[in-house]
């Protein structure tokens, strides 16, 4: 019998692909010639916050605020870095979901470049509206789907956010050549500032990024249907993925980079390197006029989530893929190839909620009273982070991806 497999999405297993096979023919399994594993530990590595790393980084701050004062600022430190910034600003938190569209964006070139190969552009466009369609379903059913009324409904959010970018993205790969990808890439970010910078706002008339006054706030507003994350506005909204489309675009030219075969692995790492830093740099000065804001999504923030996203993209090429170090990424490469089903689980289910009746209510409050505040908390997620990677490791060794 062959082993159960499902769709693929957003990426999810293309760069580490390996097909189901029949029971005893392990050993005849193909693997993908173009296997880049820093892709599967970027991937995961992201995922991993998102899954139950957070709140092992904010129970361990809580842990920590009441000891000593070198802790307790240490402590300070990690649970802001674990929190989105309020409005304007960076922390690592709000890097983590724009370096998984850049992510997503890199396996693109690898996944379609072999599908084109082998069936043509037309299966490969197939493809892509299938995976946008199952992913933006996904998404609806994440946040609730049509359990309750139409207004309750969230039409878009971080799942719909992932395939409407890898949808264009990959269309534009399949479409246009290297100039084209940059040229929509440079229109998006500029486009966007221009429209969110000289289009005035009813009742505001100036031009403001602020909360509720901008007019990506204003367009979500006025015609986003549904539930809205902010009540009246939201995060995912329509003009911001926009940009964050861009973010998928920075992503397919660094898978780009990778796949480029007239180049060898450490020059691929220096050219890497290069881009993240110079799109840091182009941020930080956009930054002094169009702010990085996480919420709208802004071209600051694009340059500098990309920018820094390239360079840890950068590391873990040059550790795992060129120094072949890669037994320390293991748990990261497992979260990677099962990173939407985890995250789909973790949002339907909760590892934290289940391990809450493992060692939640008394077992817990002895935590806290008898080692520190915060430690039943800690207890929990990591107990819940344990559960995740179990499950993704036994998804790994079964070669069960989602795959379409």
């Amino acid at each position: 019998m062959p082993r159960p497999h499902a769709p693929d999405l957003a990426g999810e297993s293309d760069v580490a692909a390996v097909r189901p096979y029949p029971d005893g023919e392990r050993s005849a399994a193909p693997v993908a010639a173009a296997r880049v594993a820093s892709i599967d530990a970027l991937r995961g590595f992201t995922m991993f916050w998102i899954i139950g790393g957070d709140g092992l980084a904010l129970a361990l701050g809580t842990m920590l605020a009441g000891q000593a004062p070198i802790l307790a600022s240490a402590g300070e430190l990690l649970a802001r870095q674990f929190q989105h910034a309020d409005w304007d600003g960076l922390r690592f938190y709000d890097l983590i979901f724009p370096m998984f569209v850049f992510v997503t964006g890199v396996t693109i070139p690898f996944s379609l470049s072999r599908l084109v190969e082998r069936e043509g552009k037309f299966a490969a466009h197939r493809r892509v509206l299938r995976r946008f369609l199952l992913l933006y379903a996904l998404g609806l059913i994440y946040y609730g789907g049509v359990g309750e009324s139409f207004a309750d409904i969230r039409f878009l959010g971080v799942l719909q956010r992932i395939a409407l970018c890898s949808l264009f993205a990959s269309l534009l790969f399949l479409n246009v050549g290297v100039r084209g990808m940059l040229v929509a890439l440079a229109a998006l970010l500029v486009g966007y500032w221009a429209v969110m910078t000289f289009v005035p706002v009813p009742g505001f008339g100036t031009t403001t990024f602020a909360p509720g006054a901008n007019l990506a706030d204003y367009i979500d507003a006025q015609i986003l249907p549904g539930r809205k994350w902010n009540g009246e506005t939201d995060p995912e909204g329509v003009l911001s993925t926009l940009p964050a489309i861009g973010t998928c675009l920075i992503g397919v030219l660094a898978g780009l980079l990778l796949k480029e075969t007239r180049l060898q692995p450490p020059q691929k790492a220096a050219a890497l390197i290069g881009l993240g830093v110079a799109m840091l740099l182009m941020g930080l000065v956009w930054a002094l006029h169009f702010p990085i804001i996480k919420n709208l999504w802004t071209s600051s923030f694009v340059l500098v989530t990309g920018g820094l996203s390239a360079l840890l993209l950068a590391a873990f090429y040059c550790v795992m893929d060129i120094w072949k170090g890669r037994t320390w990424a293991t748990v990261f490469i497992w979260i990677g190839g099962s990173a939407i089903t985890l995250y789909f689980i973790n949002g339907i289910v909760g590892f934290k909620a289940l391990a809450q009746r493992l060692v939640g209510g008394d077992v817990g409050r002895f935590a806290n009273v008898h080692i520190a505040p915060g430690a039943g908390d800690f207890l929990a997620s990591a107990v819940g982070l344990t559960l995740a990677v179990a499950l993704a490791a036994f998804l790994y060794r079964r070669k069960i991806f989602l795959r379409v």
